[in-house]
């Protein structure tokens, strides 16, 4: 479990560091593939929550008291 969440992390510093290139490369001009990369991040961001909840909801995370 843990080298998905590192995995997922990485892959969400990637899409943001894609988003700051295509910013750049394009010089702000309606980049599309800017808000493309961006959505990705959301999407991927919103797929750890997720897979985080259910990891800790069938055990496979421990919470710590």
């Amino acid at each position: 479990m843990r080298i998905i969440v590192i995995l997922f992390l990485l892959a969400i510093i990637g899409s943001l560091a894609s988003a700051l290139v295509f910013l750049y490369k394009d010089r702000g001009q309606n980049s599309h593939r800017m808000f493309r990369a961006l959505a990705f991040r959301v999407g991927l961001s919103l797929s750890l929550f997720l897979l985080l909840c259910a990891g800790y909801y069938f055990g496979l995370i421990q919470g710590r008291l």
